[in-house]
């Protein structure tokens, strides 16, 4: 039993990889599912318009009782009726709202999708800066053993009076100061990790090594913000049709079967038809409205407008910021090179000063020094590797792609 209970612990304790995580995000956070209720109201509302395009039905019904009959009217009047209307032609107005609808509704959807984009880039770049800070105290706790070696050191040497208290309490206060900035990075993570729980809508205990698959292409994609803005655009010049139906003539038929009954009857006060069928056509035309309809255009024309001017800065914007994070993922290839050589040499100076120190060839500023050298230095390296996949992920949102199908299959192995 023991030893199936050790099989399984490693699942038990597994973390939560960054697919885990965004997957999670995208159905359950709390902004998501806003926009795609959004997303299914604006689909409903096409249903509506599309429905208001075939014939409507109406019934009633209807009761008259009179205390004094006038000469030639029954007393009581019962009377049921159907009527079935139907807009032989509207200017086009009905189509024009269904257009205006599916274009709300495209553009919902890309909202639904920019909105999911945004948190997936959000998501990433926490879940990175929870690997720096876990990077940041891991180096912080390898330098506290150090510490505390050679603060048991000087104490045994202390006892043999090789060493003086003033040797102590220095290594004592660098010990006390390094232990201060790990809890001070552990609140940090709390802080970081509470963040992104927030985002992703349930508790995170652990986080697994994910990163983002290399792939550079000069293809540009517009993002979802974009296709979005465009949709609400095409939907604003949907709504200039809808105006301009109110200009155009109008042509409406109608068909109206009544059923009649009657009370209070006598030959001075008859009944009267069993029952009637009414069919009216009707036809209009608005021919001067003091320039409502046009400046009700206008109106519309110059937001569409302005929507465009904002969608070609954004596609500029787009294609501004996807050559930097080109550029950023250079740099930080560049700079995980530079890192590692450092983190090589800061390793090798330490072990040195070390040997150094132990035999009093040099002094605790040098220790101390070269310790520092080698805590930044991996401190350094850790963050400049995260860096490297906070570059793609910016890079990857940039270019209109899916953060979820970028990242490597591989880690999840």
């Amino acid at each position: 039993m023991k030893k199936y209970l050790l099989l399984l612990l490693p699942a038990l304790v597994c973390g939560d990889n960054l697919k885990t995580i965004l997957d999670y995000a995208g159905k359950n956070n709390n902004l998501v599912q806003a926009s795609k209720l959004i997303e299914d109201s604006r689909a409903q509302d096409i249903q509506t318009k599309e429905n208001a395009l075939y014939p409507s039905i109406d019934v009633g019904g209807n009761m008259q009782h009179l205390k004094e009959l006038p000469t030639g009217q029954p007393g009581d009047i019962y009377s049921v009726y159907a009527k079935i209307s139907y807009d032989i032609y509207d200017g086009g107005k009905k189509s024009s709202l269904v257009n205006s609808a599916k274009n709300d509704y495209k553009s919902s959807l890309y909202n639904y999708n920019a909105t999911k984009d945004n948190l997936n880039l959000d998501v990433v770049q926490d879940f990175y800066l929870i690997k720096n800070l876990k990077g940041s105290l891991l180096a912080k706790q390898e330098a506290g053993k150090s510490l505390g070696e050679q603060l048991n050191r000087i104490k045994k040497y202390f006892e043999a009076r090789l060493a003086t208290k003033n040797d102590i309490d220095r290594i004592q206060s660098s010990y006390d100061t390094n232990n201060y900035e790990i809890e001070s990075i552990k609140f940090q993570i709390i802080q970081a990790t509470k963040t992104l729980e927030l985002k992703v809508g349930k508790n995170i205990d652990s986080i697994e090594n994910s990163t983002f698959i290399e792939i550079l292409e000069n293809k540009f994609e517009e993002n979802s913000n974009i296709k979005s803005m465009k949709a609400k655009r095409d939907a604003l010049l949907s709504n200039i049709e809808v105006i301009n139906s109110a200009s155009l003539p109008q042509l409406k038929i109608e068909n109206t079967y009544s059923k009649f009954n009657y009370g209070q009857t006598n030959e001075n006060h008859p009944a009267g038809l069993d029952n009637q069928n009414n069919l009216t056509l009707t036809a209009s035309m608005k021919l001067y409205d003091f320039g409502v309809n046009k400046s009700e255009k206008q109106s519309v024309m110059i937001q569409a407008q302005a929507l465009s001017k904002e969608i070609d800065y954004k596609i500029e914007e787009q294609k501004i910021q996807n050559n930097i994070s080109i550029a950023r993922i250079m740099a930080s290839k560049a700079k995980i090179n530079s890192s590692q050589s450092a983190l090589k040499a800061a390793k090798s100076a330490f072990e040195v000063m070390t040997e150094k120190y132990n035999a009093g060839l040099v002094d605790y500023v040098s220790y101390l020094d070269s310790l520092t050298s080698k805590t930044n230095a991996i401190v350094a390296h850790e963050i400049s590797l995260n860096e490297l996949q906070t570059a793609y992920a910016i890079y990857y949102y940039y270019n209109g792609k899916n953060l979820q199908d970028m990242i490597n299959t591989g880690d999840l192995k």
